[in-house]
Order: structure tokens, then C-alpha cells, then sequence
């Protein structure tokens, strides 16, 4: 019987020849139409050899199960590996979600760059070769009273490119209680080692004291390094030096002081109830040579690694090969521009921001449009799931403040026979796909990171769940 149902399966040419397979390969092309009607036809044999289900009766037959596979499969092959994502998870930036929405202006300032060339190395007055980083050093240097600027692609970068540039060969002195770990598994030790410079540490994990760094000054120190533990806090008996202090004591020796802010934060965040973290014009005030920092964190803009500091050693740092590694594209500097020039305008700062709008807005807002949503429901959604509003603590997330809660409010869904999971994933695989959080068998959407209009289509997506599964 196995060999009978074999005989009848079609050739690959034969699969080619079918009129769909024709519209198929007019569209994409041969070899893609091809392989995928082979993977078809191997999924129809392996279904064959371990009899999970009956062999079809013909050869047409078997022609038609395969087109039909092949069909769902090039819907899948069609469709964008990125896609929108309504974030209901309550964590402000959120690493897997690509961390800051870029504001307005950013969206506009690339749609405008993307559309067709810009003066992206060009000197438009003298038509001579120009310099990118131009595009945002001024407006970081106003912000921040830095000399000099350069951007690169993420501050692990930022990282790298200095220590390779200043310190390449020599000796980089940094507190043991600094030696962090940050996402995806990239510790600081690692990062130092690839740039060529040799960490020294001193002092222990919960004191290190400004005798310490000086007993590890030597002919080859190249510089002083502090790491701001943005994503973490050692309590309790703790010790560590001044940045005054240490910049104060490198400067003595001739040797730079390094500050790597992580975060990168511009603006106090106490006006938003939340405990100070360092500005970066306060390290560069204190005697900070570099200062690294993110920018698609606090600050609210694109993926990149900022470097600001001493007009000398930010030349030094931007003339170093490895800077054409690690350089951003035109979209970048696009939107990183247009989200600085926010800074410039403080009493709109928080409404075009949206990662600065989402970690100050007020709880009653967002309990407002909770109950927005939960308004919106219709009655189909409300008989399939049990629902009700919550308080909850959001988070800024992607290392800052980790200890900080800000007060939210979340709608919560119930579903039926312990299947929060079930629907947590539908509203995944949705359009557009809404990601919230199951606890305790319920489903959370958060809606401080939630805007108005993405309230709405959370309220349309539900309603059409809700009639979906009551047609089934």
C-alpha cells in the first residue's frame, strides 16, 4: 500500500507546470516556487512514512494538498518579518520591542531623509566632503556644555571605540563593583578585553575608595573608567569615590577619566517623582573627560551610543579606524537630530517625547483610558471574558531605575478554563499584535504604554476575538 500511495506522488516538474505554480513563479521567481513546492511534497512523504494521516487516492489529489501547502506558505514568506507591536506590557522601554517609539518629529525627519539623498557627507556651501556627525554635534554639545560629539551605533560601541582609542596597550582602572553585565549577556570585562585594553580592577564589590585608584595609577594606566550601575543597586555597607574626585586625581596624573552613563539621561527625573540619576551634563560638569551614554533609552531616540567629552580626546576617539565600523546610517542621524531638537523646546518636551511623556504621565490618565478601553468592549467580549480594571507598577526598563515602580493601571482579562496563555498568544499573532503579561492566569494589558489610539485598535482586536470564537 506505501508503495502504491509513492507511485502516485507528482514529479516537481509536473507541481512547476500547474497553472498556480505559474502565477506563482510570475510573481516571485522559480528557484523560491520551486523549493518551496519541494518542502510540500516532503512534508506530504514524512506524513506518508510515519502514517499520521491517510494517503490520498490520487495523484490530482495529492497536486492539490501540496498547491494548497505551498499557498500557505508563500502567505507566510510574504508577510514582514517586523511588524507593529501595541505594547501592553507596562515596561516603558522594552528591549524586545526595540525599546524607544520614536517621537513625531523623528518619524517625519526620516520619512523626509529616507526619501531620497541628503547631505549626509556633504558641505553644501563648499561642495567639498563633509563630516555626518555634524548632523547632531552641535545640538549634544548646547544640550550638554561637552567641547565635542560623535555618535555610533550603541553605547557598547561607544564603549569599545574609546577605550580602543585611548587606552589600546595600557592599563584601564575600574571598581570592582562596577564590573557589569548588561543585555544579552555582554559584560564589561569582555567589552575591555576586544578593545585592547588591560582592566585592572580595585577595591572590593561593595567599597572601593579614591586610595584605591590611586595605589593603581602606574607609567601604563591609560585611563580611569566608572561604569554608572544604571541596572542595578549595591546597599547596605557601600563605599566609592566621588566623580569630582577621581576626575580631579586622573587630571593630575595626565590621564583621561572615562564615565559611562549607560542610560544617558538629560533632563532631572526627580520632576517626575522618580530618584535622581546622574545628568549627563553633571559628569561632564564634575570632570568627566567621555561620558558614554544610549540613545534609545531615557533620552527617547534611536538605537545609538553617544560620546561627549574633551574636544582632544573626542578627536582622538573619532580618528580611530574602528569609528567606520560602528558609524550610524543617514536614518539615524535623521532621527537622533530630530529628537534632540525636542530638548530645545522644554514646555512640549514631555507630548513629543513619548518615552519621557509615558514615564511622567499621571496615574489617573492612564486610569482613564483603561476604562476607555474597558467602555469600548463590546458585549460578546464581556461574556467571554471576565474583565475589571487593576492598579499595577509599570517600569522604565532597559536597565534604568531597576528598582523603580511607577504607579499604573492595567485592564484584566479572564478567560474560561485556565486559558490566559491560549489568549495572551491570539493577541500576539493579532493585527496588530498586542503584547501584554499573564499572571495568576490573567491576562494584563498595561496602559501606561499603551497611547490613546492604540486603545482603540486593543478594543477592536477583542471584539473581533470575541465574535470569532463565538462563531466557532
Amino acid at each position: 500500500m506505501k508503495d502504491k500511495s509513492l507511485a502516485l506522488l507528482p514529479s516537481v516538474d509536473q507541481l512547476l507546470m500547474q497553472p498556480q505554480s505559474k502565477a506563482w513563479i510570475r510573481r516571485f521567481s522559480q528557484p523560491l516556487i520551486k523549493e518551496m513546492l519541494q518542502e510540500a511534497l516532503q512534508t506530504y512523504r514524512a506524513r506518508l512514512s510515519t502514517g499520521r494521516s491517510p494517503a490520498l487516492a490520487s495523484r490530482q489529489a495529492i497536486i492539490e494538498w501540496v498547491l494548497e501547502k505551498t499557498a500557505e506558505a508563500i502567505d507566510r514568506f510574504a508577510q514582514p518579518n517586523l511588524k507593529p507591536v501595541i505594547n501592553a506590557t507596562g515596561v516603558i522601554l522594552h528591549t524586545g520591542l526595540g525599546r524607544a517609539p520614536y517621537a513625531r518629529a523623528a518619524r517625519d525627519n526620516v520619512t523626509r531623509i529616507m526619501a531620497g539623498y541628503c547631505n549626509l557627507e556633504l558641505d553644501l556651501s563648499s561642495g567639498e566632503r563633509g563630516e555626518r556627525n555634524d548632523a547632531i554635534s552641535g545640538l549634544l554639545c548646547r544640550l550638554t556644555g561637552a567641547e565635542a560629539a560623535v555618535m555610533v551605533n550603541n553605547n557598547a560601541a561607544a564603549v569599545l571605540l574609546a577605550l580602543n582609542a585611548l587606552c589600546f596597550g595600557k592599563e584601564v582602572i575600574v571598581s570592582r563593583g562596577q564590573l557589569i553585565e548588561i543585555g544579552g549577556s555582554f559584560r564589561l570585562p569582555d567589552v575591555m578585553k576586544k578593545s585592547g585594553a588591560i582592566m585592572k580592577e580595585v577595591g572590593t564589590t561593595n567599597k572601593t575608595r579614591l586610595k584605591d585608584y590611586q595605589q593603581a595609577i602606574t607609567k601604563n594606566t591609560g585611563a580611569l573608567f566608572v561604569a554608572h550601575t544604571s541596572n542595578y543597586r549595591v546597599l547596605g555597607f557601600t563605599e566609592e569615590a566621588g566623580l569630582a574626585e577621581l576626575a580631579s586625581m586622573a587630571h593630575d596624573q595626565g590621564i583621561p577619566l572615562i564615565h559611562d552613563l549607560g542610560g544617558g539621561v538629560l533632563l532631572d527625573l526627580r520632576r517626575y517623582h522618580l530618584p535622581y540619576e546622574p545628568l549627563v551634563q553633571d559628569s561632564l560638569a564634575a570632570g568627566a573627560d567621555v561620558v558614554t551614554f544610549s540613545g534609545d533609552k531615557v533620552l527617547g531616540g534611536p538605537q545609538a551610543g553617544l560620546l561627549v567629552g574633551k574636544r582632544a580626546y573626542i578627536e582622538q576617539i573619532h580618528q580611530d579606524p574602528m569609528m567606520r565600523a560602528v558609524r550610524c546610517d543617514k536614518l539615524v542621524f535623521a532621527a537622533m537630530e530630530a529628537t534632540l531638537r525636542l530638548y530645545f523646546t522644554p514646555d512640549t518636551l514631555t507630548e513629543e517625547n513619548r518615552t519621557l511623556h509615558m514615564i511622567s504621565e499621571s496615574a489617573e490618565q492612564v486610569q482613564k483610558r483603561a476604562q476607555t478601553l474597558l467602555n469600548a468592549l463590546a458585549a460578546a467580549a464581556r461574556r467571554r471574558w471576565s474583565m475589571d480594571l487593576k492598579e499595577t507598577f509599570a517600569q522604565i526598563g532597559s536597565g534604568a531605575l531597576p528598582l523603580e515602580k511607577i504607579p499604573s493601571w492595567a485592564v484584566v482579562l479572564t478567560p474560561p478554563a485556565r486559558k490566559a496563555g491560549r489568549l495572551a498568544q491570539l493577541l500576539r499573532e493579532s493585527s496588530p499584535a498586542i503584547v501584554g503579561y499573564v499572571q495568576d492566569d490573567r491576562v494584563f494589558l498595561d496602559m501606561r504604554t499603551v497611547s490613546d489610539e492604540e486603545g482603540q485598535r486593543i478594543a477592536v482586536v477583542l471584539n473581533q476575538l470575541a465574535d470569532s470564537v463565538a462563531r466557532q
